[in-house]
């Protein structure tokens, strides 16, 4: 069986936090799975910390906050000296849903992917609400994606991943802090990773703020469309495990 953590990043989530944890916990009860996670408080100035001390989640306390970027990396560092064999990434604003764990990890556990991205723009069916200009945005990250990689990835965005033990290893050692989703993906196909997306269905916030906020949205797509296009012209070579 293989050793999952679920890694959930958390800045100033303290109307949240406890509820995303009590529905894996229930979730891992009710469906006999056996899914670890560790919080990153991400040097967060609400109650946060508080509500993780006295819940006894499991977490990792962060002095600074680091940003999105180095929060998960410090999960991702977690992961690779506990030896887990899949990381998944959730935030913790219960946008992402335990119940599709199972349906992102799969690919991974049957060798058909080094990395899944949930995505909200594959399926029939799209519920996942947002603005017309992030959707715009996301669109064109994504033309871009190809342009950098020669392969489309729908939902470039997404903070819903699952990563295998070598991905694990790549991102403990070297993750960007800036745009963190859409130019680590880039640069796993440019290392030849084999990167799929899986249909999931996300939640509304149910507190704190995006940490893309709606008048950054055009500063945001700019701003990422042209490190992919740095992506494009740089070399790369996997990181090998010691």
């Amino acid at each position: 069986m293989k050793k999952v953590l679920i890694i959930i990043p958390a800045y100033n989530e303290e109307d949240s936090i406890l509820k995303t944890c009590t529905k894996i916990k229930d979730y891992n009860k009710k469906h006999k799975t056996n899914y670890d996670m560790i919080v990153i408080n991400d040097g967060s100035t609400d109650n946060t910390k508080k509500i993780l001390e006295e819940n006894n989640i499991p977490h990792i306390n962060l002095i600074h906050n680091l940003g999105i970027g180095g929060g998960v990396q410090t999960g991702y560092k977690y992961a690779y000296y506990h030896n887990y064999d899949i990381a998944v990434q959730m935030d913790g604003d219960g946008q992402h849903d335990v119940r599709y764990v199972e349906k992102i990890i799969k690919p991974i556990i049957d060798n058909k992917a080094d990395m899944v991205i949930g995505s909200r723009f594959i399926s029939k069916i799209d519920t996942f609400k947002s603005t017309f200009t992030r959707r715009i945005g996301i669109k064109v990250i994504s033309c871009f994606m190809k342009f950098a990689t020669h392969k489309k990835i729908y939902d470039t965005t997404s903070g819903f991943r699952a990563c295998s033990k070598e991905i694990i290893y790549d991102f403990s050692i070297s993750y960007p802090s800036e745009y963190p989703e859409p130019i680590t993906t880039a640069e796993l196909l440019k290392k030849k990773y084999k990167v799929e997306e899986v249909p999931v269905e996300m939640n509304e916030r149910e507190g704190g703020v995006s940490s893309i906020r709606y008048w950054k949205n055009i500063y945001y797509m700019l701003n990422v469309c042209l490190a992919l296009l740095a992506v494009k012209i740089r070399r790369y070579k996997r990181c090998h495990r010691i």
